[in-house]
């Protein structure tokens, strides 16, 4: 017998693992690069590939891709007309929210202090179901480190 309901129609032929990485810009990558690794622990991945566009850093399943702050005339601007060619140079502007990354009790503690010892400012919010902290790169972008294990 088959399933005709909505959602079955709706269901992908396909699962994905998660997500691989998020591509990030700023005007210092370099900069950037050794900010992740000594604040947050990254390691740099994937050395010496594409000529060094863009700087690929992770911790555990998490990657970030740095690029260069995107000007007309950059590489990635080159390879971005070739992904999705611009009309009339006019693009839509979509620009992400924040990123967040998950950690324990114990690691959302030590990620506060960490961030207070470097001077780093953050604010806390309780959102009932998780607790995060939100902070900034040096770029600007925002950050969030969250835990779902409240306090009992």
């Amino acid at each position: 017998m088959r399933d005709n309901s909505v959602n079955a129609k709706l269901m992908s032929m396909f699962e994905l693992e998660g997500i691989d990485h998020v591509a990030l810009s700023g005007r210092e990558v370099e900069r950037s690069a050794q900010w992740y690794i000594e604040v947050l622990g990254f390691e740099r991945r994937h050395e010496g590939m594409w000529n060094g566009i863009p700087t690929f850093i992770g911790k555990g399943t998490t990657a970030i891709a740095l690029f260069p702050a995107r000007t007309p005339n950059s590489k990635t601007a080159a390879r971005e007309d070739k992904i999705d060619p611009p009309i009339g140079r006019i693009r839509p502007v979509a620009n992400m929210l924040h990123l967040a990354f998950r950690a324990n009790r114990k690691n959302f503690l030590a990620a506060q202090e960490e961030l207070k010892r470097r001077g780093i400012k953050f604010h806390f919010q309780d959102h009932e179901i998780c607790h995060s902290i939100y902070f900034r790169d040096p770029d600007g972008h925002e950050l969030e480190i969250t835990t779902y294990e409240l306090v009992v």
